[in-house]
Formats: C-alpha cells, structure tokens, sequence
C-alpha cells in the first residue's frame, strides 16, 4: 500500500511538472526599443535603417518577443509623419528635419511587424519636451509660439502637467496616432512629474494657484493631491479617446516599480525608496481599479533580496494589486538582472496572475548582455507563444478555417485554407495558427509542441524530411483575431509521405 502511494505520488509529480514545462500558448514577451539618446539613425540612408529595422525585427522574433514597444514620441516630437509636431531629432540630427522620402519610421514598423505576426505598442513619453535645454527646437516647435505652457527642470524643458491646454494636445496627438496607424496599443512609460532632484523643486506654484479653486482643491495646502489630479486627468482622456477613436487598440503604461512604501501606506509594499504616488504624483491603482488602462508593466529593475527594493516583494505586491481587467506583465532589466534572470522568469511563468515580461534595453537583449538573449531562446521561448487574449474587449473568436488542403505544386509542400472574413475590426482574422499531430494523438491545440507555424497568409510551407517525425501526420487550422481569441480547429488534413 505504501509502494502505490509513492508511485501515485510520484505520477502526480511528474504530470505536475510535466504541466510546468508546456510551452505557453498565451504569454507577452515584450521588449522596449527606446529611440531616446539614440544618434545612429541620424547616420544611416533610409534603406540602411530599414535593413537596421527589418534585421532587428527578425532578431526579436527569433528570441520569441512578439510584442514591440516602439518609442515614437521621446520628447514632443515624432518617429512618424505629424501635422501636430517636428520631426524628431532622433532620426535625423536635426528636430523638424524630414527624413529623405518623408520616410515613416512608424508606419514602416507596423507592417513589418504584423507580417511577423508581432504587436507594435506606440510608446509616447507624454510630458517631456526637451531632453536637454542645450538641444536646439525646431523654429516652428509649440514651444516658441506657447513657452508660458512650459517648465524647466534641471536640465530638461517639461509641458507643464497643470495646464489644461497640455492635456489637450497631448491627447490630440494621441487621437492623431490611433486614427492614423494600426497600431495595436498606445504605451506611456514612468515618467509622469519629473523624478525629484534634490534641492531642486518643481517650479508650478504659479500654475497651482491659477488653476488649484477651480478644479476642487484648496490653493494652500493641497499642492501634492491638484498634481495627481492633473496625471489622471491626462489618463483619463487619453483612454477615453483611444476607446472613442478604435476601442480594440489598448493602453498601457509601464510605471516605476513602487507605488507607495507601507511606511507611507499601509496598503504599500515593504519597500524603501522613492515612490510612483507620492514622488511622481502618478496614482497607478487608481488607473488600475477604474479600468483607464488595459495592461500595467511595473518596471521592476531592482535584484532579488535587494535591501532597500526587493524583486520578489514587489512581484507578490503586484499580482495582489493588479485589479480585474488590467493585464499584469513584469518589467525586467537587462542590464540589471546578472545571474538572476532565471529565477527572476520562474516567478512568473504559470502564475495566473501574470501574463509575461517585458525587457529593457531591446539593444542590450540584442547584444545578448549578460546572456539574456540565450536564457530566452534556450529555457523559455523556445516555441512561439500569442500575445494574452483581452477578453474584456472582445471574447469572441473568429470562425474557424475550412477546405484545408496540400498544394504540391510548387518548389514545396504548401498546407492552404480558406477563412470567412468577419465584417467588424474585432471579428476580422489576423493571422492563423497550423498544428501537427501523430494520426494516433488526439487533437489537442493547447500543446503548444505541437505548433506549426503562425501566419498572417492562407498557408504554409510543411518541413520537409527529418523534420517530419513521423512522415504521416494530420494538420489543423486555427483562425485568431488581433484580441488573440483563437477559433476551434479546423477538420484534420491527413499527410502521408511514401
């Protein structure tokens, strides 16, 4: 009796971790591509760049990310043809200066991104106006025509948060974006009230006593609540009108990792440092609890058992604190994750609660600092995965393909379909998903082994050879919409190989 406990025991073991080593079929592998301080765009003709971006994007996809977030906005420019604001000085040397056949970094990067069946996040960087107040505007910036609507600090120039004209273009340019271009989600990043420099304060006392009555706070002693106010106001419309203009494209915002230390608030982590809420003036739960943004990226750069900022309390922190629709991914560093980056990846994968990462510098990743890149490709990504589904925007799947057959026409073995299009953005394939399974197996397409290929076209070249194990295999079809909900399969296709 003891002996078949053990053995029972064991079995349950094994199928456990068996369950752990599955391939995910959803799971957000994001990495930044920052195009601040970035100069050597500026030195390349438009084909250089465009080998640059298309050798970087095949890169990504061959690591596993599926999901781009492309900084398109560094400061009150634009990485993409604008009525709104210069041409940034980041892809050209010069701000205002159009690339040579108006070249469009943005427009470029969607469609090479969704051939690959990747996602392409439109990062904006919302009040920064100039990196360094040495770096010469363009003669017709906003800036020259509107300087009241601006604050230095240190060495960088700021739209003031507490001007409601700030808000206003700002969320004029995000309409502009998200009417403009397919983008798949617009995305902020931590940098709401500038960090603090010591010694140094913010120089909005002025904006504070003009505007403080009329927008419900007291104009002495509520200077800390008015500026959380101004953040979430700017949230708040920004979301609205993305919803308004495409209610299928998300918004995400990736903050500094601490919301606030337990203490400042009991309900905070058991952290020391400087603080999202009351630092940055930026109330990330708020924004969480009412539904503004749609995923959350806590940027949690620090190393386990850190002293001041822990890893793992502020991991536990967020998947308690991640609210009911907004998605939680964790924000890794490359730079900073030196012989933790397995474990630091182990805490996240099979946790409901999290539904992937994130990494910082997509350079570094690149350049495989500190062997990222290896850990990825080898240990975790090794097969594809599909960005998570959001289901609180859309839960309804596309139909699924139908007729599939084998073309042998060709050069080589083509698998093809046919698929009914749905008439709403929402209902719309956006690419397709092709599975193989041993004739004796059943049909299973949460076995993400068993993948194929993803496809943005209706069909698919079949390995070939010693590829093929066993040479007979059945293939199926799976149609996805851009929410990533994934039809039922399609009816087996049956291929022998004499």
């Amino acid at each position: 009796m003891k002996r078949l406990g053990f053995l029972w025991i064991l079995a349950v073991a094994c199928v456990t971790l068996w369950a752990q080593n599955q391939p995910p079929k959803h799971e957000f592998r994001g990495v930044w591509v920052p195009t601040v301080y970035n100069n050597y765009y500026s030195n390349l003709s438009i084909e250089q760049l465009k080998d640059t971006l298309v050798k970087q994007l095949d890169a990504y996809q061959k690591i596993g990310i599926n999901t781009i977030i492309y900084q398109v906005r560094p400061e009150g420019d634009a990485l993409y043809a604008s009525t709104i604001e210069p041409w940034s000085r980041f892809l050209t040397g010069t701000q205002g200066q159009a690339p040579q056949d108006n070249f469009d970094p943005m427009a470029f990067l969607i469609e090479e991104c969704h051939s690959r069946c990747m996602e392409f996040h439109a990062w904006i960087n919302p009040y920064r106006a100039n990196t360094n107040k040495k770096n010469k505007l363009s003669p017709d910036n906003r800036y020259y025509s509107s300087r009241y609507l601006y604050v230095p600090y240190g060495n960088q120039l700021l739209f003031n948060p507490g001007f409601p004209q700030n808000r206003e273009h700002i969320v004029a340019v995000v309409k502009d974006i998200v009417s403009r271009y397919d983008i798949d989600a617009l995305h902020m990043d931590d940098y709401f009230y500038p960090y603090p420099i010591k010694g140094l304060k913010f120089q909005d006392v002025s904006t504070y006593k003009r505007y403080a009555q009329a927008d419900g706070f007291d104009t002495n002693n509520q200077l800390p609540e008015w500026r959380r106010n101004n953040v979430n106001l700017l949230v708040k419309s920004i979301s609205d009108a993305i919803k308004a203009t495409k209610p299928w494209v998300r918004f995400g915002i990736s903050p500094f990792g601490i919301y606030r230390n337990k203490k400042q608030d009991e309900g905070g982590s058991e952290t020391n440092g400087l603080s999202n809420y009351d630092d940055l003036y930026a109330d990330t739960q708020l924004w969480i609890n009412q539904g503004w943004i749609d995923y959350v990226i806590p940027q949690l750069y620090w190393e386990i058992g850190h002293p001041a900022a822990n890893y793992t309390t502020l991991l536990h922190w967020w998947r308690e604190n991640k609210g009911t629709t907004t998605q939680l991914y964790i924000g890794q560093s490359v730079e900073r994750s030196v012989n933790q980056i397995q474990k630091k990846l182990d805490m996240t994968l099979n946790d409901a609660r999290i539904g992937g990462n994130c990494y910082f510098a997509g350079d570094n990743l690149l350049q495989n600092k500190n062997g990222m890149r290896d850990s990825l490709t080898t240990l975790y990504y090794h097969k594809p995965a599909m960005p998570p589904v959001h289901s609180h925007l859309d839960s309804i799947a596309p139909n699924r393909p139908h007729r599939v057959y084998m073309d042998l026409m060709g050069t080589e073995p083509l698998l093809k379909w046919e698929a009914t299009q749905g008439k709403k953005e929402t209902d719309k394939v956006w690419y397709y998903a092709v599975y193989a399974f041993d004739p004796a197996m059943p049909i299973d397409i949460t076995d993400m082994s068993k993948l194929v290929c993803f496809t943005t076209q209706q069909q698919c070249p079949l390995p070939q050879g010693k590829d093929i194990q066993p040479l007979c295999l059945q293939y199926v079809v799976t149609a996805i919409d851009r929410m990533h909900n994934e039809s039922p399969a399609s009816e087996p296709y049956l291929h022998t190989e004499e």
